[in-house]
């Protein structure tokens, strides 16, 4: 069985972190919450997440400083950002929201389903990274201690294997340029890593 992946749900009001828990109960995953910006910042501390989906308008640490402050540590740069906010929030939010790094902005109330299913896109795309990291230690250790063909074919089965998923995600992902481009590096990663398995079989 797969890892739970962590989202990161982050808003000052219990209520609305209430109703995100339950429209995102389906997807099975580990929903951790921060009512603040600081308590956000420190979860990402100790912990690795698929997705965070945050609240622009809170007290303290608005949403545009939690992202700036998220996309400056290398080690959270890369995690996707959904801002969340109310209907009626000054348009100029999105602009910014993007500029924060923000890969998409949904007003409240949004749709369940929408939400839920952009965030299973980004859950699934974090868990192929998962997977292409541990061949790529794979390829690196296992095949250091016991060189063979036939661990050379074995990797490339596995590889195969995320590379059919990563086929299903381009189609899931559709029309989302965000959740597209996400899907192309993947792409990329599993190419290098078919180019590094390549390299130890042995030549004619």
């Amino acid at each position: 069985m797969a890892e739970k992946a962590n989202i990161l749900l982050v808003d000052d009001r219990e209520e609305n972190l209430v109703a995100l828990e339950a429209i995102l109960s389906s997807l099975d995953q580990n929903m951790i919450r921060a009512r603040s910006g600081e308590e956000a910042l420190r979860a990402l501390l100790t912990n690795d997440f698929a997705v965070i989906l945050l609240d622009i308008v809170m007290p303290g640490m608005d949403g545009f400083e939690i992202a700036r402050a998220i996309k400056r540590r290398r080690k959270t740069r890369e995690v996707p950002i959904i801002f969340l906010t109310a209907a009626d929030a000054d348009p100029d939010y999105a602009f910014r929201g993007y500029a924060a790094g923000a890969v998409d902005y949904i007003s409240k109330p949004f749709d369940p389903w929408v939400l839920r299913t952009k965030v299973s896109v980004f859950v699934e795309l974090y868990r192929k990274n998962q997977q292409l990291r541990e061949q790529s230690e794979l390829l690196r250790t296992q095949f250091a201690a016991a060189p063979s063909e036939e661990f050379a074919a074995e990797l490339g089965r596995r590889v195969a294997a995320v590379e059919e998923q990563v086929g299903a995600l381009t189609r899931w992902a559709g029309e989302d340029e965000e959740a597209a481009k996400a899907v192309a590096t993947l792409e990329q990663r599993v190419e290098e890593l078919r180019a590094a398995i390549d390299t130890l079989r042995p030549g004619p």
